[in-house]
């Protein structure tokens, strides 16, 4: 059996971090910047992309649930990846392998062949995700972790914000190639330095012995199913297609299977017990509702900008910095608060500002634009800190050095599946909602109804002198798309309004967090 690590027999407390440290980890953290973003920098540039490879407006979709796929399969396996080979020998390779694939993305020449490296880059990019959760607790002294916690977090918040806006500059300055190609020079640079200064654990080659194969392949064929019928289930009417309902019996049997063998295996490659322990779990929970929120308004709000106020990418992306900044701004404040206050009342504090961002959202009209969303948005930005950093402390703070690279899998893997499900039941409800706002102000566009008549007459009178053909018809295509547009703009308030009773929920189950003091407050060492 190999030598544990000396760095593990050193206390927590007394931990040295040096110069060559500090240089590893901020490769590392660039290296999780660089995962997390490519899951959003395609977003605004789908139909370039689909141009570019002669995909259809079906097929193209996959370039991002390919990516999504294979990462959330990876995230809870990458735990028992780093321990094995070290995480050192993960990350490199992984960031090697990644950026690979990135020029593979640039040059594809189909959409099968693009799939194919989307998958191949989501899945070495989603090792990287949760290592750099662990490494900070492996690496530093507790008394640093706030300040480390506001790093990690501002990255693994900001990468998807600004993903969208990324993409779209790149793709109009240059092409979409280099979507993929801008991954290359820091993604050597990272393998470099992270090949070089990182050296928090040793291999544990040992650990391949009772090698827990069926449950890789178990854990892959669950989620990887479950992120499928996420992914596609609205578009295809969720249970009225056939495939779905196969898809969803074959994740059931294989989400039971897997539980069982990883309870019951002697050596099990993601250690689902881990959730015996309170305060993670609970910390997992609220994972799960940040994911929801985050990944919820990042897909909302520029989905509004751009289908109601036909907003450019440039546009979104100038919108949606608010949060960004307001993020910057509130870090040094979330990090010294930390320290001093019970993280219960901190993580309060934070999700009752999200709910309240998300909240005064619901009030859009369709005439908002940067103004009218800037309280909103830099309400939520304010939020997001307040909300990661005890998060992070709640769950995988008190944890064991041996415990913390299988948590941290588990842990990252609720936030993006509170992502994804968010996702999913957000096109479902935005498409049944605006349905239904459709039909009920339809209902009130009849001969009787004085306003819409002379509404119909002026847009009519002005048609004529406009264009040829049938003004009254012509009239008629305008009110309906008007129509349209407000229907639109109701559902996305009722949206925003139910993100924001999610974060009401999390407020209620606020009890159910052990009273804990973040790692870096003076009374740490008495935990």
């Amino acid at each position: 059996m190999s030598a544990p690590d000396p760095r593990h027999a050193i206390k927590p407390e007394d931990r040295v971090v040096t110069p060559r440290d500090w240089v590893g980890f901020i490769a590392m953290v660039v290296g999780m910047f660089m995962a997390i973003l490519d899951i959003q920098i395609v977003a605004s540039s789908i139909a370039q992309i689909q141009a570019g490879i002669s995909a259809s407006a079906d097929e193209i979709s996959w370039v991002q649930t390919a990516y999504l796929i294979a990462e959330v399969v990876m995230i809870p396996l990458s735990g028992w990846m780093a321990r094995v080979f070290s995480t050192r020998l993960l990350f490199m390779v992984s960031c090697l392998t990644f950026t690979v694939a990135s020029i593979a993305c640039a040059f594809a020449w189909s959409i099968e062949s693009m799939i194919v490296f989307r998958a191949i880059q989501g899945f070495l990019g989603g090792a990287m995700i949760p290592t750099v959760f662990a490494t900070s607790f492996l690496l530093f002294p507790p008394r640093m972790s706030a300040g480390i916690s506001v790093l990690i977090g501002l990255v693994a918040t900001m990468a998807p914000t600004i993903g969208p806006t990324l993409g779209g500059w790149l793709t109009e300055s240059l092409s979409w190639h280099w979507l993929f190609l801008i991954n290359v020079v820091p993604g050597l640079i990272v393998a470099t330095l992270v090949g070089s200064f990182v050296h928090v654990d040793k291999p544990r080659l040992d650990m391949l012995k009772g090698f827990d194969l069926a449950g890789i392949l178990l854990v892959g064929a669950f989620l990887g199913s479950l992120q499928y019928i996420l992914e596609e289930g609205p578009g295809d009417d969720w249970f009225d297609e056939p495939k779905i309902v196969v898809m969803t019996l074959f994740c059931a049997i294989a989400g039971m299977a897997f539980l069982w063998r990883e309870l019951t295996t002697p050596h099990p490659v993601v250690d689902v017990r881990a959730f015996h322990d309170r305060n993670f779990a609970v910390g997992c929970l609220y994972s799960f509702i940040i994911g929801i929120g985050l990944y919820g308004s990042v897909y909302v709000i520029p989905l509004y900008l751009g289908r109601v106020r036909g907003y450019s990418s440039l546009e979104i992306g100038l919108t949606m910095m608010v949060t960004g900044m307001f993020q910057f701004l509130s870090a040094p404040l979330a990090g010294a608060m930390a320290k001093k206050l019970d993280l219960r009342l901190m993580l309060g504090m934070g999700l009752t500002l999200f709910g309240t961002g998300l909240w005064l959202n619901h009030y859009l009209t369709s005439e908002w634009g940067y103004w009218e969303m800037f309280l909103p948005q830099a309400v939520r930005g304010l939020a997001l800190m307040f909300c990661f950093v005890p998060i992070n402390a709640v769950a995988l703070g008190h944890l064991k050095p041996a415990e913390v690279q299988n948590a941290s899998g588990l842990y990252n893997l609720m936030r993006n599946l509170g992502g994804a499900i968010g996702l999913a039941a957000i096109t479902t409800f935005l498409r049944e909602r605006t349905d239904l706002h459709m039909a009920r102000l339809s209902e009130s566009l009849t001969p009787d109804n004085l306003e819409a008549t002379t509404r119909l007459s002026d847009i009519s009178a002005r048609v004529a002198t406009l264009l040829p053909g049938d003004p009254d018809q012509a009239a008629l295509k305008i009110l309906f798309n008007l129509t349209r547009q407000q229907a639109s703009t109701m559902a996305f308030g009722d949206i925003l309004m139910s993100m924001s009773l999610v974060f009401l929920v999390g407020l209620v189950l606020m009890p159910l967090v052990h009273k804990v003091r973040h790692p870096s407050a003076p009374s740490a060492d008495a935990h």
